[in-house]
Parts: C-alpha cells; sequence; structure tokens
C-alpha cells in the first residue's frame, strides 16, 4: 500500500513536477505467493550494470548548487569581519558599519536557509551567539576607538546598553527553556480533551522558542542605531535603540517568567498521569493500534486508520514518538502518545484488550511485555521479500494476513510463527481501486504507472529497479507515443543510497523534457494543439473522454482552498505542543469523513483537469496511489505491495526482475510474479508489454491474475472489513478469557490453593500459559537491520532513549 505522508504538493496538472525528493506518496511493501513455491536461492547472483543509455555520459563528482550556496555564505560573513578591520585600519567608519550590516544579513540567510551550516559552524565551536558578539565587539570598538561616538556619556549608555541587551538574551534564553520544560507533559493526545491540565497558550515563539531570530533581530537593531550614531557623530541614536532593546527583552523575560508561577503552570507529571488513568478508565478502549517509526514512516499508519476508525467499539491509537502526533493523517480516532516506557504500562490496568501493529521497531518489544494486551500483527503490506516474513512476528499472539499466499509464506520460512496463529483478514484498505474495464478506447492514450519501491535497508539485489533498469525502463516507455507515463516513486527512495536518489532525479528529468517535447510537437499542429498523439484528426472537444474539462482548472483552485483549510489547523503556527494538545480536542477540527471526502472529490478534479496526454511526476501527498491505480491501464512495479494491491483490480502489470535470476527462477522464488510480465534490465520487452495491453487477444494473463488476485488477497465474500471485524472480536475474546483466567489463578494464589499443573482446572477457570505466547516470555527485540529483522541495529529494547524516535522496519 502506498499513501503520502506530508510532505511537497502534487504536481501541477498537465506537466511533469520535479520536487526535491523526500517523504511523498508512500510505497510500502508488495505481497503475495503461489502454492508452494520453491525456495529462491539463497544468494543469487547480482545482474551487471546496463550500459549507458544512447547519449548517457559518465556522470564523476560536480559542483552542486547546495555546494556553491555553502561557500558563498561562509565567504560572506568571512567578508563582514574583513570589513570591520578594514574599517578599523583604514579609519573608516562607514567599514566598519558596513561590516556589521553585511554580517546581519549573512546570518538571516544562513540561519533560514542554510541550516546544515549552522549546524556544522555550530560543531566547530562557532556558534551564531559567539559570531555575533565577535561582530558587536569590532562594531562598537571600531567606532569608540575612531572617536565618531559623542558625548561620551551616551556612548557610555550605549556600551551599557548593548551589554544589558546580551546579559538579558540570555537570561531569556534560561527562563524560555524552564517554561519549555514545564510545558512538556508526559503524554501527548490528539482528539482527546485535556482542558484539566491547566494548559495555557503557548509564550510568543520570540521569545520562548526562537532565540535565534530574537538575538537576530536586536542584532539588527543595534547595528542600525550604531550606523546612524556614526553617521551623524551622534551616540544618543545608538543608545536610544540599544536601550529600547534592553527594555524589551527584559519585558519578554518577566512575561516568561511569570508563567513558571504555580497557579499558571501546567499541571505536573503526577498530575497528568493520574489524569491518564483516570481517562483511561472513563473511556475504557476495546481495540488499539501502535505504532512506533521515523519521520518518514507515517504512511504505514495511515493506510489503517480508516479501518481502525470503522471498527467497532472504542478504537485508540498509542504512539511513542512525539513529532508523529501530528505527522498522521486526518483521524477522529483518539490519539494518546506515551513516550516512556514507564508511563507506558499503565496500559495494563487500562482494560485494553487488544493491539494492532502495522510495523516492527525497536520499542515494540516495551508494549509486548504488557500480559493483559494481545497483540496482533497487521503489517503495512506484504511482498516476496524476507521483511514479509520476518522473525519478529513470532513475538505477537498472531498475524493477520491478506489471504493464503502469506500463510504460506510463513509456512516456508519455517522462523516460528505457528499456522493456527495466521489469520486472513484480507485488505481491507483496497475498497477505492476500481475494477479492470478492459483496454483503453482507441483514441485514448495507454497510462503506465511506474511505481518502483525503495532501495531498502540490506544489499540484496532486486530491492528497487531504479539503479539498474530505471531509466532503461522510462525511456522505452516514453518512446512509444501512445504511452501517458505516471511515474510515482517510493517516499524513501534515495535515503539509504545516494546513487538511487541521483536515479530518481535523472529520470525525472527525462520524463520532463519528454513532455516538454510532446507539448512543442502538438503545438506545432496547426489548429491541433489540444490532440494526443494518438488521436484522428481535428481538433479534440470538450466533451471528448480524453480531453481535460475546461472548467476543471478553476475548481481544482476552489478544491485546493478547501483543502488547504482543512490541513491549516493540524499544526497551528506559533504553537507548541501542550497548545496544540488543549486546541486538538474532540470536534475541533473537521471530521475524517469530511477530509476524505474532500480528499477524493480534490483527486477526481485534478484528473479532469490534467492534460490525458501529459506525463506526471506524483511526489506529493496527493494523488494516492489507489487514485493513481484507476487512472492506470498498467503498473510496472518491483516486488513489492503495489503489485499485489493493484492486482485487487486485475489489471496488467509487470515486474522488472534485476536479481540477476532467470525469469524462471524470478517467477518461483517471487510469487507475485506468477500472473506478470517480467521485464529484464534492459527493457527490450516494453513494447510487446504494451501491445498486449491494447489488443485484448494478446492479454493472455487475465485468467492467471484473477486466481493470483484470490491466493493473495483472499475471497470477494465475505468483504475484507467484515473478516477484519471478526478478527478483532476473536481476539478480544480471547483477550477476556485470558484475563479471566490470570484472575482465577491469582485469587487461588491469594487464597493459599494450590494452582493445578494441567492444561486446564477441573472448574475449566485456570490453566498454564501457552508457551508459545508473549506474555509466557520476555520479547526481545531481535537485532539487525529493520529491512531483514523489523527492528534497527543497535536499538533493542533497553539501547533507546525514552524520547528517540527509531524507525520502523524497512518496509520493500
Amino acid at each position: 500500500m502506498r499513501t503520502e505522508p506530508d510532505a511537497a504538493s502534487a504536481s501541477t496538472p498537465g506537466s511533469a513536477s520535479t520536487p526535491a525528493p523526500g517523504p511523498a506518496a508512500g510505497n510500502a511493501p508488495a505481497a503475495g505467493n503461489a502454492p508452494a513455491p520453491a525456495p529462491a536461492p539463497a544468494e543469487p547472483a547480482p545482474a551487471p550494470a546496463p550500459a549507458p543509455l544512447p547519449g548517457q555520459t559518465p556522470r564523476g563528482p560536480r559542483i552542486t548548487r547546495d555546494s556553491l550556496g555553502t561557500a558563498a555564505a561562509l565567504a560572506l560573513l568571512a567578508a563582514g569581519y574583513l570589513l570591520q578591520l578594514l574599517g578599523l585600519l583604514l579609519a573608516s567608519a562607514a567599514l566598519v558599519v558596513a561590516g556589521a550590516a553585511l554580517g546581519v544579513l549573512t546570518e538571516s540567510w544562513v540561519l533560514t536557509r542554510r541550516r546544515a551550516l549552522a549546524r556544522s559552524l555550530a560543531g566547530a565551536q562557532l556558534h551564531h551567539p559567539v559570531r555575533q558578539l565577535l561582530r558587536d565587539a569590532l562594531l562598537l570598538g571600531g567606532l569608540a576607538r575612531l572617536d565618531v561616538l559623542r558625548p561620551l556619556n551616551y556612548a557610555v549608555w550605549l556600551l551599557v546598553a548593548v551589554l544589558g541587551c546580551w546579559a538579558a538574551h540570555f537570561m531569556c534564553q534560561a527562563v524560555a527553556a524552564r517554561v519549555r520544560r514545564s510545558r512538556r507533559l508526559p503524554v501527548v493526545t490528539r482528539n482527546i480533551d485535556v482542558s484539566a491540565l491547566r494548559i495555557g497558550p503557548a509564550p510568543p515563539a520570540l521569545f520562548g522558542r526562537n532565540g535565534a531570530a530574537r538575538l537576530l533581530a536586536c542584532s539588527a537593531l543595534v547595528a542600525a542605531g550604531a550606523g546612524v550614531s556614526a553617521a551623524t557623530g551622534d551616540a544618543r541614536w545608538g543608545a536610544l535603540v540599544a536601550l529600547a532593546c534592553w527594555a524589551v527583552l527584559l519585558a519578554g523575560t518577566l512575561h516568561l517568567a511569570c508563567m513558571l508561577l504555580p497557579g499558571r503552570r501546567p499541571a505536573s507529571e503526577e498530575e497528568v498521569l493520574a489524569w491518564l488513568d483516570g481517562w483511561l478508565a472513563a473511556y475504557r478502549p476495546t481495540v488499539g493500534m501502535y505504532f512506533s517509526g521515523g519521520t518518514a514512516s507515517a504512511y504505514q499508519a495511515d493506510m489503517w486508520l480508516p479501518t481502525l476508525a470503522r471498527l467497532e467499539g472504542r478504537p485508540l491509537i498509542v504512539l511513542r514518538e512525539r513529532f508523529m502526533v501530528q505527522k498522521l493523517d486526518a483521524t477522529d480516532v483518539p490519539v494518546l502518545c506515551i513516550p516512556k516506557v514507564a508511563h507506558l504500562m499503565r496500559l495494563e490496568h487500562s482494560g485494553l484488550p487488544v493491539l494492532l501493529h502495522p510495523a516492527n521497531s525497536g520499542k515494540t518489544s516495551h508494549v509486548l511485555r504488557i500480559p493483559t494486551i494481545k497483540h496482533a500483527f497487521i503489517n503495512h503490506g506484504e511482498s516476496d521479500k524476507l521483511s514479509s516474513c520476518n522473525p519478529y512476528a513470532k513475538a505477537y499472539d498472531e498475524v493477520w494476513v491478506a489471504g493464503p499466499a502469506a500463510r504460506e509464506r510463513y509456512r516456508l520460512a519455517g522462523i516460528g510463527v505457528r499456522d493456527e496463529d495466521v489469520v486472513e483478514v484480507g485488505r481491507p484498505q483496497l475498497e477505492p481501486v476500481r475494477p479492470y474495464a478492459g483496454p483503453p478506447a482507441p483514441g485514448r492514450p495507454v497510462t503506465v504507472l511506474y511505481a518502483p519501491t525503495w532501495e531498502g535497508w540490506t544489499d540484496d539485489p532486486g530491492n528497487t529497479s531504479l539503479p539498474l533498469a530505471g531509466e532503461r525502463i522510462v525511456a522505452a516507455l516514453l518512446a512509444d507515443e501512445r504511452v501517458r507515463l505516471l511515474y510515482k516513486p517510493h517516499p524513501m527512495t534515495g535515503s539509504v543510497d545516494p546513487a538511487v536518489a541521483d536515479v530518481d532525479r535523472r529520470i525525472r528529468g527525462q520524463i520532463a523534457e519528454a513532455e516538454a517535447r510532446r507539448r512543442a510537437a502538438r503545438a506545432a499542429r496547426p489548429g491541433r494543439a489540444d490532440t494526443g498523439p494518438g488521436h484522428a484528426d481535428g481538433p479534440a472537444h470538450a466533451d471528448d473522454p480524453a480531453h481535460p474539462d475546461a472548467g476543471a482548472a478553476a475548481e481544482l483552485e476552489r478544491r485546493e482552498a478547501e483543502l488547504a483549510a482543512l490541513d491549516g489547523p493540524s499544526a497551528p503556527r506559533g504553537r507548541d505542543e501542550a497548545e496544540r494538545m488543549l486546541r486538538q480536542h474532540p470536534g475541533a477540527w473537521p471530521s475524517e469523513a469530511t477530509v476524505r471526502t474532500t480528499v477524493e472529490a480534490w483527486e477526481e478534479c485534478y484528473w479532469r483537469a490534467c492534460d490525458p496526454w501529459g506525463h506526471l511526476v506524483l511526489t506529493g501527498r496527493r494523488p494516492g496511489i489507489h487514485s493513481c491505480f484507476n487512472q492506470a491501464d498498467l503498473l510496472v512495479s518491483d516486488v513489492s505491495s503495489v503489485v499485489s494491491d493493484y492486482l485487487s483490480s486485475e489489471k496488467p502489470y509487470a515486474v522488472v526482475n534485476t536479481t540477476g535470476l532467470t525469469e524462471e527462477e524470478f517467477r518461483a522464488g517471487f510469487p507475485t510474479v506468477r500472473a506478470a510480465t517480467v521485464l529484464a534490465p534492459e527493457a527490450d520487452g516494453v513494447p510487446d508489454l504494451l501491445e498486449s495491453v491494447c489488443e485484448p487477444d494478446g492479454d493472455v494473463l487475465r485468467p492467471a491474475r484473477a486466481e493470483l488476485k484470490a491466493y493473495l488477497l483472499g475471497p470477494d465474500e465475505p468483504p475484507s472489513a467484515v473478516r477484519f471485524q471478526r478478527a478483532v472480536a476473536a481476539l478480544q475474546a480471547e483477550a477476556r478469557a485470558h484475563g479471566e483466567r490470570r484472575g482465577s489463578a491469582a485469587m487461588r494464589e491469594a487464597a493459599g490453593a494450590p494452582v493445578p499443573d494441567g492444561p486446564e482446572a477441573p472448574d475449566g477457570t485456570n490453566g498454564p500459559e501457552e508457551p508459545d505466547r508473549p506474555e509466557a516470555r520476555d520479547a526481545e527485540a531481535p537485532s539487525g537491520p529493520p529491512g531483514t529483522s523489523g527492528v534497527p541495529s543497535g536499538q533493542g529494547a533497553g539501547v533507546l532513549g525514552e524520547d528517540e524516535a527509531d524507525g520502523a522496519d524497512g518496509a520493500p
């Protein structure tokens, strides 16, 4: 499954957008298996690197725009100091002031646009305050030495005021840190009423959080005042400005200090934890979803939010990282973030019977230790990759999978997951995917969705097709005039291997160039600017389904404004974490249904506004992957969950083989490929693939796709949502029965009665713990890279910091 985290917006309709790589459309790992497949070789031979594309020259080290910007910033910082020194040597007050002004302007650029450089300078002990203190010393010392500050008493006041500004700044920093600590509560919430916690408004950002901007503004004003004094020879101007800055800093510090008074502080840690216990007792959650992950992994939880919201009872979302509270998509379900392990243990007495886990992480082992909760691993996608048969899965009470293929995969893997613990629930998220309606009509483009997965945490060949085949596949698709290409890479593409990020950028360039050529060629045809390459002679008309809706562009702007209004309040500027908790109470924001309806309307309008023949690079939050499925006539992807999710439509698809295996070995080792066209890294099979999509008689794999869909995703009836609800209810019943057995055993032990040794007490109320259940053993997180073990290396239980944001397991 693929969804979009919260990065850039979608590409502009009708054009190929090329935003910088980053979290975007989510490309979760794929799923699937064929009956009793032969295992693939343990170490397949790596595929040879392809020869360069025609016209492609080898790329060596190059000077990037970022490195040029860094060099320019360093040069300007140095120039500012040199100007001030030259002013001292040449007795020029203008040079001294000009150097200070240049330094302040450059600092503003560095702190806002060159943050990596600012961090590097801080690592070398050249912090912003150090740089500014040196600049102020040269400014005031230079002007005093040049004897341009008169009268002397105002010059003294200028010096005292500047020193006072520095003292007030550092005092403000200290008080602001105390205020931030007092407002950093032990839990973070969304959709929960926290008015009882005495949370007041956040302090002004200039005094409470943004010390760099405060110092920069004060320095700019002092430098301006000193410059006026140097020009007029009157020190009173500089003194008045400096005194005003000092007064404002003192007032801000006093305001912050008042927020530390007993009556104005938020609730203490003990009070918050007592409130948490009371809220859990009142809410009585019936099912929860537990998630922990890195900044780019929110899509793994987002895909389950609608399913969780539709469950009967009182659902709850449990998070571990504070930043993740705002990363999640819109939901009406209460969200509770508990960063510390000691506080997490309070869930043991909350009555919560079931927790669902869409991903593994180092912090998963913390909650698995709670014996009163039953745990089910629901995953965020299934594929034929090793990470979909993670040994960590045996730590859960049950493993919920889509269909028989995953059950068979676990059986063959032999990693300790018992067959009776595997439950087939289908894929509830796939309801929006429309079924196959036949090949594209004559005169319509063949829309191809190329959705490669990312490189993963391991060096296994074939993780992603981008390095070995990506540019060739794109070139072959763009060479056919019938093709309209939608390129949607995984949000984590290039996050591990920079070379993959380079390939991704080059592919975006290929698509942008091809779109420009297509537009130029169509514009050159007299009277046929709106006609696609495959159209008959004559212009297109507004009622032509292959023609963009004339009014859709204006409607799209309105839809985007609606989305902006819905997205805007989720993380208001100027508010800290505590104030967002207060304001994000139940009913404060638009409901999940409202947001979903608005997004669906935007996506429908987006496609109508797009040029139906235009190539697109889709890397934003929207349109979603399911919306792209509904536009595509053909999918080209890697071994990933995108394949099995797309197969729910039964449309044609192709999988790229960059493993070094033969096609027969590839099909045997990766059963999701059974009903696919296999493409080699050379992409020489693309023309035949396109012909099979356009000609109904050439689509010989359609029966195989229908058979494989049932094997991967389970039967259509009962619907997946019904099977998922039944699985939740069954695990809830098991948790209640387990709790009753534990309670009976505790009562017998308290009364001094012996506990029966058999599988069940004579009265049917007690029995020993099942040896393979996680509550009967200490579930330690396995070590190793997340792509193979599910837990990042070195991030097992007892290693992570309480508030550290560790990554979820590597999604293929």
